[in-house]
């Protein structure tokens, strides 16, 4: 279900989680605001990519270019402008029912899918507004939030490592464990059989700056 939150109600409730005051808006002029207006989005973008996320993810036909390759491809396929990731998910050269991912035959350049299929579609991940996202995602972004400005806000590592440890659990589980793993599990109930594996796009190496 969709929560109706919105960038700074979540900045807001993650401020909450560090026992700061809210903010009203990214430009109210506070310390605050002026941290979470740096990082929010990055981390949002972050959060999105970690995981194959059943409500950002869309299947579309890509239309080819009228500018063909220079060399050793024939066709040329800009990718959606809503695109998070420069790479999709997956790439098929058929639509029809049935259709499996092809693993070769294709390369990306600068956001263009290069190819000699005369006919492409993908699996790829948009952002999706904030009052799309389903509550078990915008819990786990409340954590990672937290995490991400406790040090810049309170100037207390001990509460950036709280929360890294509240969204992803221990470092020997390599970012996908805590609230993470619950937050998945929950997504992959609708997709049928899904396991939280690793996405090779995606550095997991944890940043809290």
């Amino acid at each position: 279900m969709a929560t109706n939150d919105t960038d700074v109600t979540i900045c807001s409730h993650a401020l909450q989680l560090l026992g700061e005051n809210t903010i009203s808006s990214f430009s109210d002029g506070t310390v605050q605001a002026n941290v979470c207006s740096e990082l929010y989005p990055d981390t949002r973008d972050m959060v999105l990519t970690m995981y194959p996320w059943s409500f950002s993810l869309v299947k579309v036909d890509l239309q080819q270019s009228s500018t063909a390759p220079i060399n050793e491809w024939t066709y040329s396929y800009p990718l959606p402008s809503d695109s998070l990731a420069s790479i999709p998910r997956a790439v098929f050269s058929s639509s029809a029912v049935g259709a499996a991912p092809i693993t070769g035959g294709w390369e990306v350049y600068e956001r263009n899918i290069f190819t000699d299929q005369s006919t492409i579609t993908i699996d790829y991940q948009k952002r999706p507004l904030e009052e799309e996202m389903p509550s078990y995602f915008v819990q786990l972004l409340k954590y990672v939030v937290a995490m991400h400005i406790a040090y810049p806000v309170t100037d207390q590592l001990d509460k950036a490592q709280h929360w890294e440890r509240i969204s992803f659990g221990n470092p020997a589980e390599g970012g996908r464990g805590g609230y993470f793993r619950q937050a998945a599990a929950t997504d992959g109930m609708g997709t049928g059989t899904t396991f939280i594996g690793d996405y090779p796009l995606v550095d997991t190496r944890l940043s809290l700056s």
